[in-house]
Parts: C-alpha cells; sequence; structure tokens
C-alpha cells in the first residue's frame, strides 16, 4: 500500500514491482562460451610468461608474481562466466 499523496513514476506498470535483474549476456549460450573461452585461454597465455622464465631455474620476481596472480583472475572470471552462477539461481516462492 502507498502512502496518501505518492504517485507512480512516469511509465511505470502498476504492481510490477521491481523488475528481475537481467543477465550480463541475456542468458545467449553461445556468447557465454565464447567470452568464457577467451578469458581462459588469456589467462592461459598470461601464466606462460613467467611459467618460461622460472622454467629456467630463475626465481620469480615481484612482476612475475603480480601475472601470475592476474592471469588467475582472468582464468576465475572465465570459469564464472562459463558456469553463470547467477544466472542459474531461481528465487524459490514462500
Amino acid at each position: 500500500m502507498s502512502p496518501q499523496g505518492a504517485e507512480a513514476a512516469p511509465g511505470a506498470v502498476p504492481g510490477s514491482g521491481a523488475a528481475s535483474p537481467r543477465p550480463l549476456f541475456g542468458g545467449c549460450w553461445s556468447c557465454r562460451l565464447l567470452s568464457g573461452a577467451g578469458l581462459l585461454m588469456a589467462a592461459i597465455w598470461v601464466y606462460q610468461g613467467p611459467r618460461s622464465v622460472m622454467k629456467k631455474g630463475i626465481p620469480p620476481s615481484m612482476g612475475a608474481i603480480a601475472q601470475i596472480t592476474f592471469a588467475a583472475g582472468l582464468g576465475a572470471w572465465g570459469i564464472v562466466i562459463l558456469a553463470d552462477p547467477v544466472g542459474s539461481w531461481h528465487r524459490r516462492n514462500p
């Protein structure tokens, strides 16, 4: 129940409530697959730089550690986009 004198916003549909959030990629499986796989491949490419240096027996520098951390973040982001944990969640009605 709305307070007296309160008016709906122009263009609002009465009784619609808050709209459910739209998925980031609109539920498009091919879009999620392409971007998720691209992020995973980018993570592998970024990780290969410091890994090749470490294979030579050179201890990793702070820059290499930062690069590995960034690659881990890219990989995690790609997995999240592929898994789409928010889009598969459905609200239960009481």
